[in-house]
């Protein structure tokens, strides 16, 4: 049996009518940048996380950078983020021309650990980003606690995250922006790179959309400093179709994820995704940990089983085997193995099993069992 790590054309032959629908009109308006599409995502995309204003953009990165820099962010800063989570988050503060500040994460949620983010805080300190990894959000009400007895600006990072929920609340509206990626993988994904920022404040919104398309509200007519993040025609279409069966994909993402922890919760040998109380999880990536056995390292071990289910057909992926801190691009910071003891034995440890929508009970217990006959 074949269980690839993402199956994306499974999902579009479900959906193949409303898409071809959808880009027919942009190809018929030729609104290949922006256009109604896109206002028309914007629109539905701010409603379903319950904020005022969401500013569609190319690319999640774009996203991170924009939100930053719209508040303010310059050379000299300071910006908070978490050790455990892609670089894109990291590039935000660094395009800026600030300093990233990393934090280790929680050992149950893998998100920012408030508990450490005061002993980081320095006069240059200006932000701090919350990123929700996986799909669960993080600790909002210590986060928020910490910022603001500090002045410091929040940030969400909801890359991975849309329409997660913070104690029964939509994530996105819990700092002064956030900014979510539609990379094609991702739990609502466009055909080709895409990404935006949501917030209530409406000053924000139009400086947002401004430095999205030059720093102008008018054409040729430049009022600040901007970029080219504007987001295309046709990935607009794709993702306001989408986001139509949002929803529906989140329940089936949060049902495999049960299967999953059902027929593996008697392997005393990993650990498993543990859903916080106070979130709703929409596992965008289900993380396992392999325990310590037999005195091997965990990334050996962990690579063997990899390999194991390679060859019983099974796709698996690893988030994120490098900390930032232990990346080449940040030895400028001084940062060294033993930093970040959480992030560490998680990127040692951990291994993404095969979960999207459309993975069947078959699929699952496939999966399930070569990693149970593995340790056997």
């Amino acid at each position: 049996m074949q269980v690839p790590f993402l199956d994306l054309k499974s999902q579009y032959l479900v959906i193949k009518p409303e898409i071809d629908k959808a880009l027919q009109t942009v190809f018929d308006k030729s609104a290949f940048v922006l256009g109604e599409a896109v206002l028309e995502f914007e629109k539905e995309f701010a409603k379903a996380h319950g904020v005022q204003h969401c500013i569609a953009l190319n690319s999640g990165t774009a996203g991170n950078h924009a939100a930053l820099w719209s508040l303010g962010i310059k050379p000299g800063d300071e910006v908070i983020i978490p050790v455990n989570t892609f670089i894109a988050t990291a590039w935000g503060a660094i395009l800026c021309g600030a300093k990233p500040v990393f934090v280790d994460c929680e050992a149950d949620s893998y998100n920012l650990n408030a508990d450490l983010i005061e002993s980081k805080i320095t006069s240059k300190t200006k932000a701090v980003v919350a990123v929700h990894l996986y799909g669960q959000p993080a600790n909002m009400d210590a986060i928020k606690a910490v910022a603001a007895k500090h002045n410091l600006i929040l940030v969400e990072d909801a890359a991975q995250a849309h329409i997660s929920e913070y104690k029964g609340k939509r994530i996105g509206g819990f700092g002064e922006a956030a900014s979510f990626s539609f990379y094609p993988g991702k739990n609502l994904g466009s055909y080709g790179e895409g990404g935006a920022v949501v917030t209530n404040n409406a000053e924000l919104a139009k400086k947002i959309r401004m430095i999205r398309d030059h720093g102008s509200q008018n054409k040729y007519q430049h009022e600040i400093f901007g970029h080219n993040y504007r987001m295309e025609g046709i990935q607009g279409a794709v993702l306001g179709v989408k986001l139509n069966h949002l929803e529906d994909w989140t329940e089936k993402r949060r049902n495999v994820a049960k299967k999953y922890i059902r027929l593996l919760s008697n392997n005393l040998k990993i650990k498993l995704p543990k859903e916080m109380p106070y979130a709703k999880h929409v596992y965008h990536l289900f993380v396992i940990q392999i325990l310590d056995i037999e005195n091997k390292p965990n990334s050996e071990l962990r690579d063997s089983l990899a390999n194991y289910l390679k060859e019983k057909g099974i796709n698996t992926g690893l988030h994120y085997p490098i900390p930032l801190h232990l990346q080449e691009c940040f030895r400028y910071l001084g940062y060294k193995e033993g930093d970040f003891p959480v992030a560490e034995k998680l990127a040692s440890n951990c291994l993404s099993l095969p979960i999207y929508p459309e993975l069947n009970d078959e699929q699952i217990e496939y999966v399930c069992t070569n990693i149970n006959n593995f340790f056997d």
